[in-house]
């Protein structure tokens, strides 16, 4: 399985749909004040990179990360198509931008994903790519649906 993880501007109409599907799925499972996920105008900000995951000329997924400052940033907006779940797509997605971050001088790498079973895997991955929990960052406050999680590059 080829897999290309390439820049992404989503001017495209797959990457905007998948975005978007990311969004309703958040807004689905979790009340819209716990969902933190960004809408594809808001993933167009300075300081955020987005980057699409391409097996031959299908869409896999997504990933961003955006820039915190202090040599800081958070990974947004990780998605994976649904047939394309369990096939790595995730993992390769993480270490691109992982090894991005690391090239740009950025030292630590956080996130904010779900607390609850739906989100179990996604916390899997994260974990097993060696981030640990820790308290909310800002802008964040403590959510009891959301789990904080944070690595050192």
């Amino acid at each position: 399985m080829p897999l290309l993880i390439r820049p992404d501007d989503l001017t495209g109409a797959e990457t905007r749909a998948l975005v978007a599907a990311h969004m309703a799925a958040m807004l689905e499972n979790t009340p819209a004040e716990s969902v933190h996920a960004l809408d594809a105008d808001r993933l167009m900000a300075d300081g955020i990179t987005v980057w699409s995951a391409w097996v031959d000329d299908e869409l896999a997924g997504i990933g961003a990360c955006k820039d915190l400052g202090h040599e800081r940033a958070e990974l947004k907006s990780m998605r994976v198509v649904q047939r394309f779940l369990g096939q790595g797509i995730g993992r390769a997605m993480l270490r691109h931008i992982m090894e991005d971050a690391a090239e740009r001088g950025i030292r630590s790498l956080w996130l904010e994903t779900g607390s609850t079973d739906d989100f179990a895997a996604a916390r899997g991955l994260y974990a097993s790519e060696g981030f640990r929990e820790c308290e909310a960052f800002p802008p964040y406050v403590p959510d009891p649906l959301s789990t904080f999680m944070t690595r050192e590059l």
